[in-house]
């Protein structure tokens, strides 16, 4: 008989780590994302015990980690999950923390810590992890007794993922993750003060609607806020019932196809001239998901001066903060657009308003030189686009050759596009694309590259060499930091100080080296003839691409100019 009670004391013990996966389990997560260390060796032991319950990814390095996650949650719509040990471990995930915080991706990020006794004494690989991550966090966690763990696990995913998404970060020391607990524990939560406002004010829709009747230059700009609420098909519905043209951001491309004779393309910085025109001439802007970033509206002073602005965003905190609001409007945009659909309102007469801005679509359209036989970028991106018909995930580093692929890829359905926006993270595009074809194994994924970032975190190269996983990296090699280079020459007379470089790696053999297929690309001629076979194949690739190193991108509007002072609008 005693034996028997200790079998059953046995069985209903569990560690702390125990208790962690089971909640990982119990929040629906399929893949986590991670690197191991000693403080997070029981959670891996608990891991390595529950096997078969998840897809543990081993990337090469905590950066790579987390900027997978990212990929993920972009394309999933789920939350992404990071496992990464204390001290240079957590440190190592700062910079995706902080990126996923600045463009509001659902993370949640467990890092190990030293033992409760130790942590202030600067124990072997201690960090404060509280202290650091407290700026680039929606939420942070130091677990304190094990009692708590479930909870605080579900509370954490709770907050990533609603109101505004954002990363939480969930510390566990040594002590908490090893030690036993034999009871049931309670994992319900209430969180009196955090309850997101998700459904728009009565009163508010009905400002709008009034100022759609009055309005004579309208226009939409759509943000990541419309896809994150899963509201593109409700945008497309509104935008349709009145005729009103469309400008995204751009982590808002995908929101509105970007092909409908409605959609005036991506405005801001290197946005279309009808896009910024349409922005800096209308009498009433819906911003919807947006939070009016600064390279989106330039110098504010020139920022939308003549409209009336209606802001529907379900962060309170974000409307007024940059520009002046006359209908803000707190909500979960799919609410937001859902009310707004339900009354069809007789709206003005924008045919006009229309009609110039069409106008402005044909005469100034993005431009490029062609020359006959070397590759300008803009090419490049039209034929991505065309061999894989539009339909690929698009994953990007930041830079020239991000704001060409989101100027000349056509981005028709949300959840397709996934680019560091707010914090420009070099090195994000081919750890995201790695997440990205795992959050959607039956796409195309291309991580579009540059020369430059690829370096940061081209270790991930492990991954597919291991997983055989179908990304292809295509390099927009020109030799240099392309946009750093870019401004040297605009507003440094030329001064090109450390922005070229001359000495790179054979990418050809260093992708082979990690068993994937690499290729070099240096002519129209070779281009056309090896890109589409090899964004068809379904194997990794690595493309290292030659293109012209002078090239710019344009349009552009130089730093504390407006929207209606673009250069570059015209050959």
């Amino acid at each position: 008989m005693k034996a028997q009670a200790s079998l059953k004391e046995q069985a209903a013990t569990k560690t702390g780590a125990d208790l962690l996966v089971e909640a990982l389990i119990n929040q629906g997560v399929d893949t986590l994302f991670g690197y191991p260390g000693g403080a997070v060796l029981p959670i891996y032991d608990a891991i390595y015990r529950a096997k078969g319950s998840f897809d543990h990814v081993l990337p090469r390095h905590e950066q790579g980690a987390i900027h997978a996650a990212e990929g993920y949650a972009r394309v999933s719509g789920k939350a992404g999950v990071v496992i990464g040990t204390s001290g240079p471990g957590a440190t190592n995930l700062v910079t995706g923390i902080a990126d996923a915080m600045m463009d509001s991706i659902p993370i949640v990020v467990f890092t190990g810590q030293v033992a409760k006794g130790v942590i202030g004494t600067d124990a072997f690989q201690e960090s404060d992890v509280m202290g650091i991550t407290t700026p680039i966090t929606k939420h942070n966690y130091q677990v304190q007794e094990i009692e708590e763990l479930p909870r605080i696990v579900k509370e954490a995913f709770h907050i990533a993922t609603t109101g505004r998404p954002g990363p939480v970060v969930v510390d566990i020391p040594k002590d908490i993750s090893s030690s036993v607990y034999q009871k049931d524990i309670d994992d319900s939560f209430d969180l009196p003060g955090y309850q997101p406002t998700l459904k728009p004010n009565p009163l508010q829709i009905g400002k709008l609607h009034e100022a759609l009747k009055e309005a004579e230059k309208p226009v939409v700009l759509a943000g990541s806020g419309v896809i994150h609420a899963g509201a593109s098909e409700d945008l497309k519905t509104f935008v349709h019932q009145y005729k009103l043209p469309v400008t995204t951001t751009l982590l808002g491309l995908g929101a509105y196809p970007g092909d409908d004779p409605l959609s005036l393309g991506m405005a801001g910085m290197h946005g279309t001239y009808s896009a910024n025109m349409a922005l800096y001439e209308c009498d009433l802007l819906i911003n919807i998901g947006s939070r009016f970033d600064d390279r989106l509206t330039g110098n504010l002073k020139h920022f939308a001066p003549s409209a009336k602005v209606a802001h529907i965003d379900v962060d309170p905190a974000e409307i007024g903060k940059n520009v002046p609001t006359a209908i803000p409007i707190v909500s979960d945009a799919k609410a937001a657009l859902q009310k707004l659909n339900e009354q069809n309102v007789e709206a003005g007469d924008y045919h006009e308003w229309m009609e110039r801005l069409q106008n402005n679509k044909k005469e100034y359209p993005l431009w490029h030189e062609q020359p006959e036989k070397d590759i300008v970028p803009q090419w490049l991106m039209q034929k991505v686009y065309e061999y894989t018909k539009g339909e690929a995930i698009v994953t990007t580093d930041v830079g020239q050759h991000q704001m060409w692929a989101a100027q000349y890829y056509h981005f028709n359905r949300p959840n397709r596009w996934v680019t560091s926006g707010g914090l420009g993270t070099m090195g994000y595009g081919f750890p995201a694309a790695i997440g990205a074809q795992l959050a959607d194994m039956n796409s195309t994924c291309v991580a579009i590259v540059g020369d430059g970032g690829f370096q940061m975190t081209l270790q991930e190269l492990s991954v597919l060499q291991e997983r055989r996983l179908p990304v292809k990296i295509l390099i927009v090699n020109n030799q240099a930091l392309g946009m750093v280079r870019q401004w040297q020459e605009k507003f440094y007379s030329e001064r090109y100080s450390e922005s070229i470089i001359d000495t790179q790696p054979d990418f050809v053999k260093l992708a082979e080296s990690y068993q994937v297929p690499g290729y070099f690309i240096d002519s129209q001629e070779t281009l056309e003839r090896v890109l589409p076979e090899v964004l068809a194949d379904d194997q990794p690739a690595v493309i290292d691409c030659r293109v012209l190193q002078k090239e710019n991108v344009y349009p552009m509007i130089a730093p504390g100019k407006g929207l209606h002072e673009m250069i570059g609008v015209k050959p």
